[in-house]
C-alpha cells in the first residue's frame, strides 16, 4: 500500500518533475556555453598578437626590391610587319605590348560597345593574320608569332 501513495502521488509530482530536468538541462547547457565563450576572448587575444608581428614582418618585404622576370626583359627581334605598326628596334615583350596599345588608343582602335574587340586597321590586320575584329586576349597570341 505504501508503493500505492507514492504512485498516486506522482502523476502531481511528474508535472513538476517534468519541469526540474528540464531545468537542469539548461542548466547544464549553460555552463558549457560559457566555457567556449571564455575559451574565444582567450584565443582573440593571441590573434590579435599574430597580426601585430605580421604587420612587423610587412615592412621586411619591401626593403627587399622585386627583380623582373628575365625572360619579359629579354629585348625581341620584331618582323617587318609589326615594326610598321610599333618600330624596327628590339624590345621586350612588356614593351611591345605597351606600344600596340599605344597605336591602338591613338587610332581609336577599340571597340565603342564591347572594349574587348580591336577593330583592325590595314597595318594592325597584316599583324592579325587578315582578321578584321581581334579580342584584346587572342591579340597577344598574334602579337607573339612576330617576335623572336
Amino acid at each position: 500500500m505504501a508503493a500505492k501513495k507514492p504512485a498516486a502521488k506522482k502523476p502531481a509530482a511528474k508535472k513538476p518533475a517534468a519541469k526540474k530536468p528540464a531545468a537542469k538541462k539548461p542548466a547544464a547547457k549553460k555552463p558549457a556555453a560559457k566555457k567556449p565563450a571564455a575559451k574565444k576572448p582567450a584565443a582573440k587575444k593571441p590573434a590579435a598578437k599574430k597580426p601585430a608581428a605580421k604587420k612587423a614582418a610587412a615592412p621586411k618585404k619591401p626593403a627587399v626590391k622585386r627583380k623582373p622576370n628575365a625572360a619579359f626583359m629579354k629585348p625581341m627581334n620584331i618582323s617587318s610587319v609589326l615594326a610598321a605598326v610599333i618600330g624596327a628596334a628590339p624590345q621586350p615583350r612588356t614593351e611591345v605590348t605597351k606600344k600596340l596599345w599605344d597605336y591602338i588608343k591613338k587610332n581609336k582602335l577599340q571597340d565603342a560597345i564591347n572594349r574587348r574587340m580591336i577593330n583592325a586597321d590595314e597595318k594592325l590586320k597584316a599583324v592579325f593574320g587578315g582578321k578584321k575584329v581581334v579580342s584584346m586576349f587572342e591579340m597577344t597570341k598574334l602579337v607573339s608569332q612576330h617576335l623572336k
